[in-house]
């Protein structure tokens, strides 16, 4: 499901985030919610894209291919996409805060839209890759059933036990490198959150 694979898109959404977020202004607050609603709004977008993506190459693939193996593998791979997408949509869309509101709800709504973000990416694991995670495997290992039952294929068992492995190592450190990724990005996030908190304290 981060370049726009399953990924960047999430953590790369804090790159530009401010962290002197208070004191500030109502009009600057308002216009701070505002922007971080339009980056989760893109970012959104751009998942949604993704998943498009993925289940119209897996659909593809079950089509193509008629091993039970490989048509379960990208069954599965198109039933975790849609299901990142739900919940990225039921957890992480964007809000725009209302107007009108008092200086004091302005503050609640923002750091509640930061709370909600960050709870979405410290939970990536749970709700973005392990949804993956069977179909790839499945339809890794129909691939490489597909290939050990080839006429030449004993003659290649080094080549073949290589590439398959290069690719599992690959797809589990990426799938590594995502987690650690968004984690440091709710950890951003968090410290935000406690910059609010210690103002509103000191004020």
């Amino acid at each position: 499901m981060k370049n726009d694979n399953p990924s960047n898109g999430l953590c790369n959404l804090w790159q530009s985030q401010s962290s002197e977020l208070i004191p500030m202004p109502v009009d600057e607050l308002r216009q701070a919610s505002n922007r971080l609603a339009r980056r989760v709004q893109w970012r959104n977008l751009r998942e949604y894209a993704a998943v498009a993506v993925v289940v119209a190459v897996f659909s593809f693939y079950g089509y193509r291919f008629h091993a039970m193996m490989l048509r379960a593998g990208a069954s599965l791979t198109i039933a975790g996409a849609l299901f990142m997408a739900f919940q990225l949509y039921r957890k992480g869309s964007a809000a725009e805060m209302a107007a009108g509101l008092e200086a004091k709800n302005c503050l609640e709504f923002y750091r509640m839209e930061l709370v909600r973000q960050r709870d979405l990416l410290a939970t990536i694991w749970k709700w973005y890759l392990l949804p993956f995670a069977p179909g790839m495997i499945l339809f890794l290992l129909g691939l490489l059933l597909s290939v050990m039952e080839q006429p030449a294929a004993h003659l290649h068992y080094g080549l073949i036990a290589l590439v398959f492995g290069a690719t599992f190592a690959v797809c589990a450190g990426v799938f590594v490198l995502v987690g650690a990724m968004n984690h440091r990005a709710a950890k951003e996030l968090q410290r935000q959150i406690d910059a609010l908190d210690a103002a509103r304290i000191e004020s």
